[in-house]
Protein backbone atom coordinates (compact mmCIF):
# COMPACT_ATOMS: atom_id res chain seq x y z
CA UNK A 1 0.00 0.00 0.00
CA UNK A 2 1.20 3.43 -1.01
CA UNK A 3 1.46 5.99 1.33
CA UNK A 4 -0.80 8.35 -0.38
CA UNK A 5 -3.16 5.61 0.31
CA UNK A 6 -2.44 4.89 4.26
CA UNK A 7 -2.94 8.38 4.18
CA UNK A 8 -6.38 9.07 2.77
CA UNK A 9 -7.61 5.80 4.77
CA UNK A 10 -6.27 7.23 7.66
CA UNK A 11 -7.39 10.69 7.09
CA UNK A 12 -10.94 8.85 7.04
CA UNK A 13 -10.42 6.69 9.96
CA UNK A 14 -9.31 10.22 11.90
CA UNK A 15 -12.65 11.72 11.22
CA UNK A 16 -14.85 9.23 12.03
CA UNK A 17 -13.02 8.50 15.40
CA UNK A 18 -12.86 12.26 16.29
CA UNK A 19 -16.98 12.32 15.38
CA UNK A 20 -17.57 9.06 17.72
CA UNK A 21 -14.93 10.35 20.29
CA UNK A 22 -16.81 13.71 20.55
CA UNK A 23 -19.90 12.49 20.79
CA UNK A 24 -19.43 9.94 23.27
CA UNK A 25 -17.15 12.77 25.25
CA UNK A 26 -20.07 14.85 25.55
CA UNK A 27 -22.93 12.13 26.56
CA UNK A 28 -20.08 11.37 29.20
CA UNK A 29 -19.76 14.85 30.08
CA UNK A 30 -23.44 15.31 30.54
CA UNK A 31 -24.29 12.12 32.70
CA UNK A 32 -25.19 12.51 36.27
CA UNK A 33 -22.23 11.26 38.59
CA UNK A 34 -19.67 13.98 36.33
CA UNK A 35 -22.20 17.01 36.84
CA UNK A 36 -22.54 16.05 40.77
CA UNK A 37 -18.87 15.45 40.98
CA UNK A 38 -16.61 18.07 42.88
CA UNK A 39 -15.07 21.25 41.33
CA UNK A 40 -11.28 19.62 41.19
CA UNK A 41 -12.66 16.04 39.87
CA UNK A 42 -14.76 17.59 37.31
CA UNK A 43 -11.68 19.54 35.64
CA UNK A 44 -9.73 16.16 35.83
CA UNK A 45 -12.29 14.68 34.07
CA UNK A 46 -12.87 16.65 31.41
CA UNK A 47 -9.06 16.91 30.87
CA UNK A 48 -9.08 13.28 30.46
CA UNK A 49 -12.06 13.28 27.92
CA UNK A 50 -10.22 16.33 26.22
CA UNK A 51 -7.11 14.27 25.91
CA UNK A 52 -7.98 10.67 25.22
CA UNK A 53 -8.59 11.14 21.79
CA UNK A 54 -5.21 11.25 21.30
CA UNK A 55 -4.18 8.14 22.55
CA UNK A 56 -5.70 5.45 19.69
CA UNK A 57 -4.44 8.47 16.87
CA UNK A 58 -0.71 7.95 18.06
CA UNK A 59 -0.61 4.53 16.13
CA UNK A 60 -2.77 5.55 13.36
CA UNK A 61 -0.85 8.13 12.46
CA UNK A 62 2.88 6.45 12.40
CA UNK A 63 0.92 3.97 10.64
CA UNK A 64 -0.03 6.66 7.66
CA UNK A 65 3.97 7.92 7.85
CA UNK A 66 5.45 4.76 7.33
CA UNK A 67 7.65 5.01 4.21
CA UNK A 68 6.99 2.80 1.14
CA UNK A 69 8.89 -0.36 0.37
Amino acid sequence: MTRRTRKLIGAVAILALVIVYALMAMALAQSRPVQEATGVWQVLIYAALGLGWALPMAPLIKWMERPDR
